[in-house]
């Protein structure tokens, strides 16, 4: 998982760098990142690099929840439930102080649930939309141009709100909280000390030690 997420965060970096620059080719700082990469065309070329990316960690992903035990389990623990409501409502009781208690969370909380759907989300759109304006001429045969005008502000602006949901709410809750600053480095680590799994992932921390008594008792 965390190669997978290194590919991602590089091909979203190459996305990111080469793209908004066309979405706001008009300002100064447009035409610098365009001079910056040798001009127009090979920004175009590195953005398509950057897509072949994308689209291949998001395939790799789908084979990924469905071919191994670990993908496929880490999938259904991720489909929100009742208990994710449930948490975002005691979560902002805590924050407005009408009570000291945290919900306690298993392997995935409802904002790590919410990441990784909006990838989801983010990938489909991006995906779907940029390939329809990477092949015009194709798809201009099928469609009208009007399906090809749609396509270009749905990936023009899905592609501003996944950068600034990237560095206002992923960035933040990941990196930029004051219990990370300057950084969580489970995503290179992998791993978390037990007093974080305690404080951040109660319910699974509590699931590893019946686990662990368990597979004492059979060994006994």
């Amino acid at each position: 998982m965390r190669i997978q997420h290194i590919l991602l965060l590089s091909s979203c970096i190459v996305l990111i760098l080469t793209g908004l620059p066309i979405k706001f080719h008009d300002t100064a700082w447009g035409v610098f990142m365009f001079d910056l990469m040798g001009g127009i065309q090979n920004s175009a070329l590195l953005h398509r690099i950057g897509a072949v990316g994308l689209i291949a960690v998001g395939l790799y992903h789908a084979l990924y929840t469905v071919a191994f035990a670990e993908g496929r389990k880490n999938f259904f623990k991720l489909i929100p439930g009742p208990k994710d409501a449930k948490d975002l409502l005691q979560m902002l009781k805590y924050f407005v102080g009408s009570t000291d208690e945290k919900p306690k969370f298993d392997r995935f909380s409802y904002v790590e649930k919410f990441d990784y759907w909006a990838v989801y989300w983010g990938i489909i759109i991006m995906v779907g939309s940029g390939l329809f304006l990477w092949f015009t001429e194709m798809v201009l045969r099928v469609f009208p141009k009007y399906v090809l005008d749609i396509a270009k502000e749905a990936h023009s602006d899905e592609a501003l709100l996944a950068t600034l949901a990237i560095i206002i709410w992923h960035f933040y809750n990941v990196h930029f909280n004051p219990h990370k600053f300057p950084m969580n480095k489970v995503w290179l680590t992998g791993k978390l000390s037990e007093e974080e799994m305690i404080e951040e992932h109660p319910l699974e921390y509590e699931e590893i030690l019946r686990e662990d008594e368990r597979q004492r008792r059979e060994s006994r």
